[in-house]
């Protein structure tokens, strides 16, 4: 059974999709699968952040946002997948990412995109498990 989720506290969707989807398995297990996360400020809707570090913090803090609508955090992330508009901001990016997945950090997956929306940096999406609550 699974179920779309919206929180108030992260950036609304700006196109026909859930901020995430709550997929809830036999035993009492849930996993979140979240659509990706840009630097959009949740209260206006602007992207935020002018280098690739300012915009990957609000990213995971968007991305903390979402999951906490689940009642999950970002320790609760077992996959991850980076978009990044230039892999020359792919250090940068993983200055911060590190910040908030320290070791053992999820499994990941990096990869360019010829165009992110917005015009955004970097994009991220996630993979959460968590037990019901």
């Amino acid at each position: 059974m699974r179920s779309p989720l919206s929180v108030p506290g992260a950036p609304a969707a700006i196109g026909p999709y859930s901020q995430a989807q709550v997929v809830r398995l036999h035993g009492g297990n849930r996993l979140v699968f979240t659509s990706g996360q840009v630097a959009l400020d949740p209260e206006t809707g602007e992207l935020k952040g002018a280098d690739i570090a300012a915009q990957t913090e609000q990213v995971l803090k968007n991305l903390a946002a979402v999951l906490s609508g689940a009642g999950l955090e970002l320790a609760d992330v077992v996959k991850t997948t980076v978009f990044l508009a230039d892999m020359a901001d792919f250090q940068g990016m993983n200055q911060v990412y590190e910040k908030h997945f320290p070791s053992p950090a999820p499994a990941r997956t990096t990869v360019a995109a010829a165009g992110l929306p917005r015009g955004a940096r970097v994009e991220i999406e996630a993979v959460a498990v968590g037990r019901d609550l």
